[in-house]
Parts: structure tokens; sequence; C-alpha cells
């Protein structure tokens, strides 16, 4: 379905189904295809089947809800697509689907209230037809044909408000925010009052970075629909995005009033609640999802990624059945799959662990775009540019008032323990995981209006243009800061724009977290990130990506030497006060005793390992991927050449036999 090739999937589906009659999934699959297809009987006769087999499948009333629409029959459609909220108040898209039943609705309403000779109706006929052929062919995977006939209809009249909230949503999906952001406010223009665009528009801004515009648009939502939980649902995620996480918890309490039994805004509430620190009233909260919902996959998750929790028998074994009856969406297996290698691994149980976390990464690397090649070659057109050369010829830009200390390295790697430390300091705010260095990269490359891949785009910067770079990063970031001389952006893969901060922020301190390489390889390989990190979830794709974050790092400590300061984990864990000594004096901090004191400071955390800074330095994690050699054969070959000049006693026990699997 998703290659476009429906014929294929509905073939596939009845071979399927001959074996598997009965099957929930198969059946709404079908029916997909089929309508797809145009054989409409056939797919309502498979939707009607799911529904009579598993009336509490929330897929199957909305693939219902998609056959009314196809058939012309929006208000049944609208019923359906709100029958499964109801079921499964987590799949937001399905606002979607319900707004679009009720903008036909009101079509069909407009033309029966019409006078038959007059123009408008027989316009509005004509785009109805093409709304509801637009509608089909982004649903079948061709957005391009679907933003043809939006901008058609545009063309034809101007004013019409859906076609541009859904040319919006095709440009957002291709991350082109700023022409969704136009066509959204284009829309707004014409209807004020349209909630789903407000809507729209706020998760647009967000992905911006424009938090205050999103914030204040999420705030238009709540004032136009006070008495709907998405209202405060929505407004809620924007406050916690803006790192307002109590006002976020408030919001959520909001919405829980309208609608008590929303386990997605009980799972939400509990991340900020993890987030602040408090941790029994988050583990009070995601267990309340799962009481509403025991499928709640998510909750169980997140129980496991605090790290510092146990589950107790009886939830184990409920996270396995739900396994057993094969009903959970893919990303709602590889999340209890996490849940229970997570908890294994507590219980010493590595055979169990290691394959809840290859089960794990085997569904979600399905659903991960990943290019090992690109990778290579983009460190190859960075160090080929940033040589010697280079940082003479782009020397001279002044340093700004603020300095930024930015944490770089593998995930996992203990760049949060580097960032708790740092953020104890009086001088130093404390942030997040920052994409507004990246963002402010590409907004470059789209000023210059270039296809040039990065780092190319910024190949003829002057020393003017470098500072302006610099600046718009220090600006985006104020949202997140306080009023100290120093801020934190703690972003892993940043490590790539080291040559960059160099020339634009000559001030800017970058350190390198590290740890043992198959410590850090196999750290990330068992954490199930809520995004991005698509290079985690196989042993051959991290190794590799590791020797090329390594050839990479080896690149900037040759070309700017001193530039990156190294520290290992193992070195912080076995003595804290030398190195925190070493990273203040590396940052031009005066020693303050609140660094060595780190899990004491009171701040929002937000990473995976949030729980674990809230804790004295512990040794436990060194060496962790000992518990599991016998099954990192893979990965110890393609490390070899990293492993081979270490300590003894830090090697594994045999070599790795044979090549790559």
């Amino acid at each position: 379905m998703r290659a476009g090739d429906p014929q294929a999937a509905a073939d596939s589906c009845e071979r399927s189904l001959k074996k598997f009659p009965g099957d929930a999934n198969l059946l709404c699959l079908s029916a997909r295809a089929n309508i797809a297809l145009r054989n409409l009987d056939l797919a309502k006769s498979r939707i009607e089947e799911a529904i009579r087999l598993f009336p509490d499948f929330a897929i199957g009333h909305e693939t219902l809800g998609d056959l009314m629409l196809i058939q012309g029959r929006p208000e049944v459609g609208r019923k359906a697509y709100e029958q499964a909220m109801r079921l499964d108040p987590t799949q937001t898209t399905i606002h979607d689907k319900i707004d679009r039943a009720q903008q036909l609705e009101k079509v069909l309403a407009d033309q029966k209230a019409s006078v038959p000779a007059a123009p408008a109706p027989q316009r509005r006929i004509a785009f109805e037809a093409e709304m509801s052929k637009a509608a089909k062919l982004h649903d079948d995977g061709d957005p391009k044909a679907a933003e043809a006939i939006y901008r058609e209809i545009l063309t034809k009249d101007p004013d019409h408000v859906e076609a541009a909230r859904l040319l919006a949503g095709i440009a957002a999906d291709i991350k082109h925010y700023r022409d969704a952001e136009v066509f959204l406010r284009k829309a707004l223009t014409t209807a004020p009052g349209y909630v789903r665009a407000w809507a729209d528009l706020s998760t647009v801004q967000n992905k911006m970075g424009k938090m205050d515009d999103s914030l204040a648009s999420a705030r238009k939502v709540v004032e136009l629909a006070p008495d709907k939980a998405p209202s405060h649902m929505l407004y809620a995620s924007a406050l916690g995005q803006a790192g307002k996480h109590q006002e976020a918890i408030r919001s959520f309490a909001d919405a829980l009033e309208l609608s008590p039994d929303l386990a997605g805004a009980f799972c939400a509430t509990g991340h900020h609640q993890k987030t602040l620190g408090l941790t029994d009233d988050a583990i009070a909260s995601y267990r309340r999802a799962i009481a509403i919902q025991a499928t709640h996959a998510e909750a169980y998750w997140s129980l496991a990624n605090l790290k510092t929790f146990r589950f107790e028998d009886a939830e184990v074994e409920a996270m396995e059945q739900l396994l057993r009856n094969g009903e959970l969406p893919d990303e709602s297996k590889s999340q209890v799959h996490n849940a229970l290698g997570l908890e294994y691994e507590s219980r010493g149980d590595f055979a169990r662990a290691f394959s809840n976390f290859a089960a794990c990464n085997s569904i979600r690397r399905q659903s991960e775009s990943y290019d090992p090649v690109n990778t290579e070659s983009t460190y190859g057109r960075v160090i080929e540019l940033f040589d010697h050369e280079f940082f003479a010829k782009n020397s001279g830009v002044e340093e700004t008032a603020i300095t930024p200390i930015l944490v770089v390295g593998l995930p996992r790697s203990g760049s949060t323990l580097i960032e708790q430390i740092l953020a104890s300091h009086s001088k130093v705010d404390g942030t997040h995981e920052l994409s507004d260095l990246s963002r402010v990269i590409q907004d470059k490359r789209r000023q210059k209006r270039n296809r040039l891949q990065f780092p190319q785009q910024l190949a003829d910067l002057n020393p003017n243009g470098w500072a302006a770079l610099g600046r718009a990063y220090i600006e985006s970031t104020e949202l997140f800061r306080g009023d100290a001389p120093f801020f934190i952006d703690k972003n892993p893969n940043n490590f790539v724009f080291a040559g960059v901060l160099r020339l634009a922020i000559p001030n800017v301190r970058i350190i390198n977290a590290m740890r043992h390489p198959m410590d850090s390889c196999f750290g990330s390989f068992k954490q199930l990130f809520v995004s991005g990190q698509p290079f985690t979830y196989d042993l051959t794709e991290v190794g590799e990506y590791y020797l090329q974050y390594r050839r990479l790092m080896d690149h900037w400590h040759d070309v700017l030497p001193g530039f990156v300061l190294d520290v290992h984990y193992e070195e912080v864990v076995a003595d804290l006060d030398t190195q925190v000594r070493r990273i203040l004096d590396y940052c031009n901090l005066p020693f303050e005793e609140a660094c060595l004191r780190f899990h004491e400071t009171d701040r929002a955390v937000k990473t995976a390992s949030s729980e674990q800074v809230r804790r004295p330095i512990y040794s436990s994690s060194v060496n962790l991927w000992r518990n599991y050699e016998e099954h990192l054969e893979t990965l110890v070959h393609i490390l070899e050449p990293l492993l081979r000049d270490r300590p003894e006693d830090e090697l594994p026990s045999a070599p790795a036999q044979g090549g790559r699997t």
C-alpha cells in the first residue's frame, strides 16, 4: 500500500486471510486496498466482518469512516471516526478525518439549501468531488497528485479554506513549514474561527521553533473550543515544547476534567512529571493510563524508561500477554518489547532481555529511514571542506556575549550526566536537546535558495555571514535560556557542526561525551528513542555509525587542536572531583561545589537518563555490554579497529569470528 500498489496488497491479504481467517488487521488492510481499487462492496464486507468480530477495534471504525467518505456519506463517516476516537483517543490524526467529514457535510448541506440554478452549488459539487479525489490520492501515498488538485481548487476559489489547510498539511509533511504557515494563515484570514486550522498552525509553528507563536495559536484553539478536551491537550503540548512543564500538567488536567478516560492525557502528564523529577506522580499517571486502556503500550515503555523503576510480576505478565495476543500495532509492539528488555535486564535475565531488545529493534527499523552510505559521504564532505586552509580564511568573527556549551557524542554515552554537572553551576543555564542549530543552518540554505548539500551551502560565507549564523542560533535559543552567561545545548548529533560553530561562535565550548565503544553502541541499541537516531536499531549500522563518528571527531582534533574536550564516562565515574574540575576549567568556569552534588540540582531533564542523573554517581553501567557479549559478535567485529588498542581488561573475551551479519 505504501509503495502505491493496492492490487498487490489486496492479493497478499487474500492469501493471508486463508491462513488467518478473521484477523482484524488483515481484514482492515484488505478493505483499504479494495477501497483504493474501487471494489467498494468487497471493502464494505471486510469492514463489517472486522467490526462484527472486534467491535472495540478502533481501526475498523476508522476504515469504515474512510469508505463512507468515498461513498459520499460524510455524516455516517464522521460518526465512525468519532467512535474510533472514543476507542483509541491517542490516534490524533483521526481529528483530520473528522474535520474532513464535517467539511463535506457542510458542502452537502449548502448544496441542498441552494437554488438549483445558482452557480455556487455547481462549483461546490465540483470541489466536493475534487476534494474527495485529492483526499484519496493523499491517503494512497500520492501527495503530489493531491497537491496539484488542491492548488487547482485554490486557483478557482482562492478562499477555499479546506483546500488551503490540506495543502498546508502536505507542505508540513515534507518539512516545508514556511509554506505551510503561509497556507494556514491564508485559510484563517478567510475563516478566523476555523479551530482545526489554528491547531495545525500551532503545530507548524512549533516545528519552526516559533514557540511564542505556537503557544498563541494553541491558546486560540482553547478560546474557540474550550469544551473540547483535544483543545487543552494541544495547548498542553505546546506548553511542554516551550519548557513550561508545570503549566502543561495543569492544561492536561483541564482536558481530563472534560474527558476523564483519556489514557493519552495521563501518559503525557506522566512525561512532564518525569521531566520535573516528580517520579512517584509520573508512575501513578502511567499506571492510570494503563488502567484505562490495557493496550496503552507507551505507558509501559515510559515506566521502563524511568530506568530506576521495576515492574511487578503481574505487570510483566500483562505485557507478555499483549504480545501473545498479536493485535498490537507495530509501534506498540516495539514499546512493549523494549520495556520487557529493560525489566529482564534489571532482573539479570540477559538472554531474555537481548531477545526483547532485538525484537523491538527489528520492528522499529522497518519504519526508519537510514542510509549509512549517506552518513559516510556527508562526513566526507565535511572533512573535505573544513580543512586548515578553510578555517584560516574564515576566521575573525567576534566572540558572542553568551557562551554556548554543546555536549555531543553518541546517545547513551554520559552526555546527560555532563549536562547535569554543568547545569548545577550558577553561571550556566541548563536547557535540553535543542534542534535550533540544525534548523538555523537549514534556514541559511533556504535563504540562499540553493539545493547544495550540507556543508557546501556554507562554503561561500564570509566572516559577516558566519557571524550572522551565530547570532541567529543564539537568538533562537533565547526562549530556553535564563540570564546566565553560559548555556548548555545537549544534542548528541551536533558533533557534525563543530566546524560551523568554530567559525560562527569562536568562544563556543564543545564537550564530546565518550564511553567504551561497546557500551556506547550497545547502550544506543537497547534504547528506544521517541524519534531520531535511526542508526541505532541494527548492530551493524550502529557500529558503522560509531566508526564514522570517531572519524569525524578525529578530524576536528586534527584541524582544531584543543577545541573539543573529550570526557570519558568511565573516568567521571571513577574520579568525579578531578573530571568536574577539568570540565569547568575547559569552560572557563570557576569551581563550584554544587557541580559535585549534581544529583541535588532541581531542574527539568527531558532525556531517557532523567532519573539516573538525580542519583549520586554510580558505576553499575560500566562494562554492562559484557553481560550480552555472546550476542554482540557482529558489533565486536565492526569495532575491532578501535578495540585492539584498548587495555586488555576492556577487550572482548575472544576475538570476533567471521564477517558481518
